[in-house]
């Protein structure tokens, strides 16, 4: 019984260490060190994310059915202005649109549509993004939209899984074009 009380103590004292010290990780320099960013670069983001954009648009027309959510627009910043990042690689962009989306399906179905549900998916979303190596922060937004729109399971096809084919498809072609971009860095 001592023995007990004795590792449950050394836990609590453990703990109020660890977060005595979280205000001090705080303590980082105010300016931070960028990459420097070219006229040119910044140019062709605006020129390939309206690109992207607005073939969306037309498809949304071609078929009907609106595509464009406000997760997309998030996935066009990582895609036309960070190329780079891993974030914005191809796995990630299209896995976890898709994760997300079949996450907020699936709140919806068996929950609802109420302001925990929507905390519970973007939540889900992320832990299932991480198990599978396809964080894409955009994500967490399509689990919110899914679930605040109480969407059915044609939500993950249209317009989550052909919007991001689509802004793929663009990123693929305008990332490439010119000569100062390479895009995706990798598929998987």
């Amino acid at each position: 019984m001592k023995r007990r009380l004795s590792v449950v103590m050394r836990r609590k004292v453990a703990i109020r260490k660890r977060l005595a010290r979280v205000p001090r990780r705080w303590r980082v320099p105010i300016r931070g060190t960028r990459a420097h960013m070219t006229l040119r670069y910044a140019a062709w983001s605006f020129v390939s994310a309206m690109a992207g954009l607005l073939a969306i648009s037309e498809v949304t027309i071609l078929l009907g059915h609106p595509l464009l959510i406000g997760s997309l627009g998030a996935s066009a910043v990582l895609l036309f202005g960070a190329t780079e990042s891993p974030l914005a690689q191809p796995r990630n962009l299209v896995g976890g649109h898709v994760v997300s989306a079949s996450v907020a399906v699936v709140v919806v179905a068996l929950f609802g549509s109420t302001p925990l549900c929507m905390a519970l998916a973007v939540c889900t979303s992320i832990f299932l993004m991480n198990l599978t190596h396809t964080t894409h922060p955009p994500g967490g937004a399509t689990a919110l939209i899914g679930v605040q729109g109480a969407v059915g399971p044609a939500f993950v096809l249209l317009p989550v899984l052909i919007g991001a084919l689509i802004l793929l498809a663009v990123a693929c072609f305008t990332n490439n074009v010119v000569y100062h971009r390479s895009y995706p860095r990798h598929w998987l």
